[in-house]
């Protein structure tokens, strides 16, 4: 970019829980970069007067749930992965034109390779959930050869929607047929998110020797995660896809790399 951002935001409903400010702020400082990354809590029905306002200031930043789709819309112009998407999890003003991207599917790559390693050529992946996250990681399938994808969505209607958008994948009827063969398993819904949640799936379907990944994070491991691994499925949480897509977006945003150990290093401690 050529100057800095007017500011620096998060945008969601919720977002105190948000972890991204941690992390973020601890990469500008690194960087001696003058801002400071701020969390909004914006209402759908405020969406469109908040965008205003930030596209008067060349205002830079993430979006999250519930206004990733939503937020698109806004965009003067899409990113071919955003457009790809249909979505938009990062967003920047260049002479007054608000560009939306996508870092949430280089960051679901990057977030794989690192828990299971950079050399595994996945076969199927099973993709419980077909909202926003999931359209973000049926774009990083396409990425991996002769992979097919299969979805199975509690709300049908969400499901062909999907499919509408990546024909190739293969929408099942009921989560014994999504999980059927799979190598890796991903969690797209929000369950996990809340204490007392159902599991997305019950453990004993899963496919011997398959992987798990949770789009969902917290302070502690979500139950499916540490029932997989308890049934020896080696699991881990979205931490990663966070870091990772955030790490990205700041590259978008200064066109320099983000010292990521320091951003790990935030969330630990």
């Amino acid at each position: 970019m050529n100057r800095l951002p007017g500011r620096l935001v998060l945008l969601g409903h919720p977002v105190a829980h948000s972890l991204s400010p941690t992390f973020q702020n601890a990469a500008l400082q690194r960087a001696e970069l003058p801002l400071t990354y701020e969390a909004f809590d914006i209402e759908p029905r405020r969406l469109a007067e908040a965008v205003a306002r930030l596209r008067a200031i060349a205002a830079a930043g993430n979006v999250t749930v519930p206004h990733k789709e939503a937020f698109a819309a806004h965009c003067d112009r899409l990113t071919p992965i955003a457009e790809r998407v249909g979505a938009v999890n990062t967003f920047w003003t260049e002479d007054d034109v608000l560009v939306g991207d996508n870092t949430d599917v280089g960051g679901f790559v990057e977030a794989v390779s690192d828990a299971f390693g950079a050399s595994r050529a996945w076969r199927k992946v099973a993709l419980l959930g077909a909202g926003g996250a999931a359209a973000a990681v049926a774009a990083a399938v396409e990425r991996w050869p002769a992979c097919q994808l299969s979805v199975w969505s509690r709300t049908a209607q969400r499901g062909q929607r999907l499919k509408a958008r990546f024909p190739e994948t293969v929408v099942a009827a009921r989560v014994e047929a999504a999980l059927d063969g799979a190598d890796l398993v991903v969690n797209a819904t929000p369950l996990g998110l809340h204490a007392g949640d159902e599991l997305p799936a019950p453990v004993h379907l899963l496919p011997p020797r398959s992987c798990v990944y949770d789009l969902t994070y917290g302070q502690l491991e979500t139950a499916w995660i540490l029932a997989a691994r308890a049934a020896g499925h080696p699991a881990v949480d979205g931490l990663g896809m966070l870091i990772h897509q955030g790490a990205l977006a700041f590259e978008r945003w200064f066109g320099i790399a983000p010292d990521r150990k320091a951003m790990w290093a935030s969330v630990r401690s």
